[in-house]
């Protein structure tokens, strides 16, 4: 029994060692967006409006950041409900096959004043690709109900063809109706548990 329960406690502790600090997702103050090249000569920008994260980090400087993002693609939004009924479609993200967007990060390289990369595994539409987003680490600090808060900015541009999301029609003049090269920003604030 003694045995059994000295086991038990080693577990526990090494457990305890290991875990990491969590962090909550505050929808509230944080947004994904997307712009993409249309007709050669503007840029069309969206949002989704349902998203959330798993994030762990003990080190002050969030250089041990764990980060599991996960988009709903149905709630692609750039304010036409023609075009998003179109981007939610096989098209595109294929929403109803495919409901969701995810990103798992598996590495953090510190950079200087903030800076960051976070590189992981992208998946959209069925397809898993290593990405690197570039970061910012904005700095933590206290709300007035005294709960920490800490800020990020990442963006990425990936090439949406990659992905799947293959729909297009070149233009006579040259160049498509929708570019190939797709920027994401996600703007985050999380809030210590």
């Amino acid at each position: 029994m003694k045995k059994v329960l000295a086991l038990a406690i080693l577990a526990l502790s090494v457990f305890a060692a290991n875990a990491q600090t969590a962090w909550t997702l505050d929808n509230a103050h944080s947004n994904v967006k997307f712009s993409v090249s249309h007709m050669v000569i503007s840029e069309l920008e969206g949002n989704f409006k349902k998203y959330s994260a798993v994030v762990t980090s003990d080190k002050s400087d969030f250089s041990d950041l764990q980060v599991t993002f996960t988009i709903e693609a149905n709630s692609v939004n750039t304010e036409n409900e023609g075009r998003d009924k179109h981007l939610a479609s096989d098209d595109f993200f294929n929403s109803e096959k495919f409901p969701q967007i995810i990103f798992k990060s598996t590495s953090v390289k510190m950079g200087k004043n903030g800076d960051f990369e976070l590189t992981g595994n992208l998946t959209m539409k069925g397809v898993t690709k290593k990405v690197t987003w570039k970061s910012h680490f904005n700095g933590v600090t206290k709300d007035p109900y005294g709960n920490t808060r800490a800020g990020f900015k990442s963006t990425l541009t990936i090439n949406r063809q990659d992905y799947g999301l293959a729909w297009s029609k070149s233009l006579d003049s040259g160049g498509a109706v929708v570019g190939d090269d797709v920027t994401i920003t996600v703007t985050t604030e999380i809030t210590k548990k």
